[in-house]
């Protein structure tokens, strides 16, 4: 007896959002993967093993990621429609990509295509605004469903058959249901979509949730402050299926994997697999300014395969680390943990936000001339101090009734979105702008060169990084995180409310606009790379050495980074507090 077979088309979208011409951000070739779309994609292709809906169902399931990758609605509206069943689910949508959202889904809504959307955003503000959103409530009137916490556990099981039952939801809201991600089937994406990241990356997560509080964030308020984690087992199944496929470059999308409990039987097993094994891969992480306090974190981190490690050093004034809820970072603590990465010949990347109530900006260039001389940090990338959406600063902005730039488009850390205490927005954007050229000063690129070179890390890679994150503002205009291999741009794809440029106007425009950031890349290269062979041909590179290159000493607090009347009164609170834990130390040796 055979069974009518029936179609499940279900295609998932991690969208981009729109540069400030109302452009769709997209590339040949994308930065960064999106794990929420490898994670979605790796539960829907268990549900088709488990044939959730009946052994009568076929999927035809269709991963995109917009910021390298065309959005054909007509296409796809067709391939949905056609389907004896379909969904079309919006991946991991940031407070950013909102509005690109909502316009993709107005098109589709036009064929009656069924529409969720999920991700941070949705999570963040239900988590602190209850809901209380003029967006939600405009894809709530339209029809779309939105979908708030993780799809493990069986929750996509649970709108997949709603899907098929044309019964979907308005809101699903597991915000006070975070599930277990142990055992649970791991993130995947097919080499042919990984292809089209600028590395051949790929990514997942080891775990989610961070214990920390920074006010700024919005991990803890989405994901939790408790260290959910995948096994030992899970991240070497996640290894070996993409190495099945040719793909050996991961980035670990951890918020802070120093904080994952069982990070060392994770490094333990890759270690064996790289050493006992010699298999090839390597890893990008993201930890916090205390990894180098945790015994052997750093050594196995950088036998396991970690090759760059990016670290949330967020300032160097202590009472703007202390506003923002940032007490783990310890500036005294800045140059041990870096030096540590440097002995592993790690690349370190930094972030730092501009922006917090006492900067102006005097400050802010005073303060990373300080870190160029006092920090061996490699790549140093700068952000807005943005309120967004999901995070304590939001929540406390929007009761207070501040104002806040009601266009979440802008809500990208690259963008000016509420007013400053002491900079006019003017002044705010400027020194932003100056920030980069500042660190990214020709002799500084040569110092970091210099610096990598004496470290035992590859010159020739620091000239890249450099040239990447340099030119991202200064000749794309978006930031470092977003810039991929040539820009690509679709005439018909601008943002609602904004003019379709005739092509006899958008594509003389678009290609005089290409060839001329192509030459501005190249001479931007050429700049730098003339440091680099200046580095290259010094036979006395090994031996390099500069400030920020000596051993940590007693004698660092004479350095600049401590002369400031905040970085004073830091280090004696932090005097007085060691003494203490010494008088108690001594106390309980003597009973």
């Amino acid at each position: 007896m055979t069974t009518d077979r029936k179609t499940f088309a279900l295609v998932m979208v991690k969208p981009s959002h729109y540069d400030d011409d109302g452009y769709v951000i997209q590339w040949k070739l994308s930065p960064i993967p999106s794990n929420s779309l490898a994670s979605v994609y790796g539960l829907a292709q268990d549900c088709v093993d488990r044939q959730v809906l009946g052994p009568e169902w076929d999927f035809e399931l269709t991963p995109i990621d917009e910021t390298n990758t065309f959005v054909d609605v007509e296409a796809l509206a067709a391939k949905l429609t056609a389907a004896d069943a379909s969904m079309l689910m919006l991946i991991g949508v940031q407070s950013n990509q909102f509005p690109r959202s909502l316009d993709m889904a107005r098109q589709f809504l036009k064929h009656g295509v069924q529409i969720g959307i999920g991700g941070f955003h949705v999570s963040g503000t239900i988590s602190m605004l209850n809901g209380d959103d003029h967006d939600l409530d405009e894809a709530k009137a339209l029809g779309i469903s939105l979908f708030a916490g993780e799809l493990e556990g069986g929750r996509l099981e649970e709108v997949l058959r709603d899907a098929e039952a044309k019964t979907l939801k308005p809101v699903y809201n597991f915000m006070n249901d975070l599930p277990g991600i142990e055992s649970t089937p791991v993130p995947f994406m097919p080499a042919g979509h990984v292809a089209r990241t600028a590395y051949n990356l790929t990514s997942f997560d080891a775990g989610r949730g961070c214990p920390y509080q920074c006010s700024f964030c919005t991990i803890i308020n989405v994901q939790g402050r408790k260290s959910r984690r995948r096994s030992p087992d899970d991240v070497e199944k996640i290894i070996r299926q993409n190495l099945a496929q040719g793909v050996y470059r991961f980035f670990i999308t951890d918020d802070n994997f120093a904080r994952n409990k069982d990070w060392e039987p994770i490094m333990d097993r890759l270690i064996r697999m790289r050493e006992v094994e010699k298999l090839h891969f390597n890893f990008f992480i993201q930890v916090d300014t205390l990894c180098h306090k945790i015994p052997n974190f750093i050594e196995k981190c950088a036998r396991g395969g970690v090759k760059r490690v990016f670290i949330g050093l967020e300032n160097i004034n202590p009472a703007n680390l202390k506003d923002a809820k940032k007490r783990q970072n310890k500036i005294t603590e800045y140059r041990t943990m870096l030096l540590a990465w440097k002995e592993w010949h790690v690349i370190t990347y930094a972030g730092y936000i501009l922006g917090f109530p006492t900067d102006t900006p005097d400050r802010i260039l005073h303060d990373i001339d300080v870190v160029k001389r006092e920090l061996p940090i490699d790549i140093l990338e700068f952000f807005f101090l943005t309120p967004l959406p999901g995070s304590e600063d939001h929540q406390k902005l929007h009761r207070a009734g501040i104002p806040m730039d009601a266009d979440l488009n802008k809500y990208d850390l690259n963008h000016y979105t509420t007013a400053h205490p002491l900079m006019t927005q003017q002044q705010f954007e400027e020194v932003y702008s100056k920030a980069w050229d500042r660190y990214y000063q020709i002799d500084h690129v040569e110092t970091i060169m210099r610096r990598a070179a004496a470290s035992g890390i590859a010159a020739s890679n620091i000239l890249l990084l450099a040239v990447w994150f340099m030119g991202a503002l200064k000749i794309e205009g978006v930031h470092p995180l977003e810039v991929g291999w040539m820009r690509q741009k679709n005439r018909l794809q601008r943002r609602s409310g904004m003019p379709i440029e005739p092509p006899v106007l958008f594509y003389p425009k678009f290609f005089v606009e290409r060839w001329y950031k192509v030459t501005r890349w190249a001479l931007l290269y050429a700049r730098f790379g003339l440091k680099y062979l200046k580095v290259e041909r010094d036979k006395n590179k090994m031996s390099y050495t500069d400030t920020a290159m000596q051993p940590v000493t007693e004698h660092d607090e004479e350095l600049e980074m401590f002369q400031s009347s905040d970085a004073v009164a830091y280090l004696k609170q932090e005097d007085r507090l060691d003494k203490a834990r010494h008088g108690h130390q001594f106390t309980d040796a003597a009973e």
